[in-house]
Parts: structure tokens; C-alpha cells; sequence
């Protein structure tokens, strides 16, 4: 039996680190942003739990956010993960290319499912509230080459 690695997920922060999302990442192996990060500050605070991969998002301008690309691709525990801002906007078949999760965001509604075998999640919000939509962070959770997410609410 292998480890469970516990992968933190954030997104739509716009600049706003909120201390409930920090306490929920808090033992993450790995955090992913997936994009409106909103201010550089928010990578550092993050990076205080563990190592983050992020990507830019529609609202991410200005030469800080030249270093972040605007899609990613990696493999965690033996799962192919590929993160983009906009599902809308992914230009291929994850099945197809052998991704097992999508991770996406830029409609701060958090939601999850699966589709021809991939697991796609949107982790939702965690900046300031927009809309009467809740305030979210996600954990996607990789273990016996298997994938889940989880859809954390929180109560700022």
C-alpha cells in the first residue's frame, strides 16, 4: 500500500491570504494555485506551509506575474496533473493525453467530478467573497494511484 499524498488547492485569492484557508492547507505536501493570485505576497504566504506550483490567471498583470506560467503539467505520485485557469479555455483532451486531473478555477464555483476517467476540480474562492458563492479551498488526495478531492467551505 502506498502513502497518501495530501495535495493542497487554491485559487481567486485576488491578493487576499485568508488565515481558514491556511489552517485547512496546513499539512499539505504540495499546494497548487490555480491562478488570480492577485499579489506575490500571497505565493510567500503560502510557501510558509509547503512548496506551491501556481499558474496566472485572467487578473494576474505586471511583471510579477510574468514568472508564473499560464498553464502547468506535472506528476505527483504517479498521477498526472495538468492546472489551467479557465476549463473553458483547454485547448485538449486530458483523457486523451493521460492526464487523471484537471485542475481549473476563474468561475469561483467549487465543484468536482469526473469525465471519461478524469477527475476534474475547482477548488472555488478563497479571496474576498463575490457573488453569494461560498469561500473554498480544495485537497485532492493521491493514493494507490488513485485521486479524490475534497471541497472545503470555509467560515471567514
Amino acid at each position: 500500500m502506498t502513502e497518501t499524498v495530501r495535495i493542497g488547492v487554491i485559487s481567486d485569492t485576488h491578493g487576499l491570504l485568508r488565515q481558514e484557508a491556511m489552517a485547512c492547507l496546513q499539512g499539505s505536501a504540495l499546494i497548487i494555485h490555480a491562478g488570480d493570485i492577485g499579489s506575490v505576497d500571497v505565493i510567500a504566504g503560502l510557501e510558509t506551509l509547503c512548496p506551491v506550483h501556481a499558474i496566472r490567471g485572467n487578473v494576474d498583470k505586471g511583471a510579477w506575474a510574468d514568472a508564473f506560467p499560464n498553464e502547468i503539467g506535472m506528476e505527483v505520485a504517479g498521477r498526472r496533473i495538468h492546472v489551467t485557469h479557465n476549463l473553458k479555455t483547454l485547448a485538449f483532451d486530458p483523457a486523451a493525453a493521460g492526464f487523471d486531473v484537471v485542475i481549473s478555477s476563474h468561475s469561483h464555483t467549487p465543484n468536482t467530478f469526473r469525465e471519461n476517467g478524469v477527475l476534474y476540480l475547482n477548488p472555488g474562492s478563497a479571496g474576498p467573497r463575490r457573488f453569494r458563492l461560498p469561500i473554498a479551498v480544495a485537497t485532492l488526495a493521491l493514493a494507490n494511484r488513485k485521486a479524490s478531492a475534497k471541497i472545503h467551505t470555509l467560515n471567514p
